[in-house]
């Protein structure tokens, strides 16, 4: 750093003192216009704040497989605990070429026709019941009751026989 370099924070906390900038530039011999060059150069804490939030808003936005867009984003920078508006996030993420993906619509590709024939069955299936198994075809119903420790699921299976067969679980 050199000597001119060194007075630069000097001057910078008189400036936050609201004396004057002018002054503190003549008394350490540094030209005023070299001072504010040397400010302008730096990033401002705005934009300092800004590349911050946009490499954690790349980060999430990676993470979400490039789905999420600025108010997921947002929702998920205050969750970690980082204060911003959601039209910040928006403006950091226009200017990082960054969009949520919205889902598709559903695209019809195939209307039937309803006067066409049927397709044959080439599997051959059989929906008939055979009496002789009917114990296999039936009805079945679940239901799930609170107790006291444990939610309990029940099944209820009643074949062609009307034979009512239970089954639980904790």
């Amino acid at each position: 750093m050199t000597r001119v370099a060194a007075c630069y924070p000097f001057i910078e906390a008189e400036k936050q003192r609201d004396h004057n900038v002018k002054r503190a530039c003549e008394l350490l011999k540094v030209s005023r216009s070299a001072y504010y060059a040397d400010r302008a150069s730096r990033p401002s804490m705005r934009a300092q704040r800004d590349a911050e939030l946009t490499g954690k808003i790349a980060t999430i936005h990676d993470d979400s497989r490039h789905t999420y867009g600025a108010p997921r984003v947002h929702h998920e920078l205050r969750a970690q605990g980082e204060p911003c508006s959601r039209k910040r996030v928006a403006r950091l993420m226009r200017a990082a070429d960054r969009r949520g993906r919205a889902p598709r619509r559903w695209k019809t590709t195939t209307i039937a026709d309803p006067a066409a024939p049927a397709r044959p069955d080439l599997i051959g299936r059989d929906f008939a019941i055979d009496l002789c198994q009917a114990d296999v075809v039936g009805l079945s119903d679940r239901m799930m009751r609170s107790h006291p420790y444990a939610e309990v699921g029940i099944v209820l299976v009643r074949n062609e026989k009307r034979a009512t067969r239970g089954a639980q679980r904790r």
